[in-house]
């Protein structure tokens, strides 16, 4: 098991952070590291969803949304290929802390055999993008 654990703080209620994050069809506009969603973020829905890492090649994989809890938390698990040999969960934290703030989390714990090849990979580039991810939704958030 190899988690990744990213986190920043917003400026913004944790409704409006919730509606960018769960916007897929903006994407693309704003996302350096998640270029594009298709589906709806609801529970049981499958997603396309398209990912570039910095550093790393374009992939393409359709996870299936596990909890879509509106303005708190949206987790999906993927799989490469087939399950158990590249599993991803990933985990969209939105918690409010008060006085229109919001601390979002961004977190995946992978499972699988190729888990312990692919770590040190994750630990750079994956991790790389989930921060930039975490800044361009806070850029996104406190521009309105």
């Amino acid at each position: 098991m190899k988690e990744i654990y990213t986190d920043i703080e917003i400026q913004a209620s944790a409704e409006k952070t919730w509606k960018i994050l769960t916007d897929f069809t903006h994407f693309s506009q704003w996302n350096p590291f998640i270029h594009r969603i298709s589906g709806k973020a609801v529970e049981g829905e499958q997603l396309e969803v398209v990912i570039q890492p910095p550093g790393s090649t374009q992939l393409t994989f359709r996870p299936k949304i596990l909890k879509a809890e509106p303005n708190r938390e949206l987790r999906w698990l993927g799989h490469l290929f087939i399950p158990g040999l590249f599993d991803g969960e990933h985990i969209f934290t939105i918690d409010p802390v008060g006085g229109n703030r919001t601390h979002f989390i961004q977190r995946e714990v992978f499972q699988g055999l190729l888990t312990p090849l692919l770590a040190r990979q994750l630990d750079r580039n994956t991790r790389y993008g989930f921060e930039a991810m975490n800044i361009a939704l806070k850029r996104q958030a406190e521009q309105f």
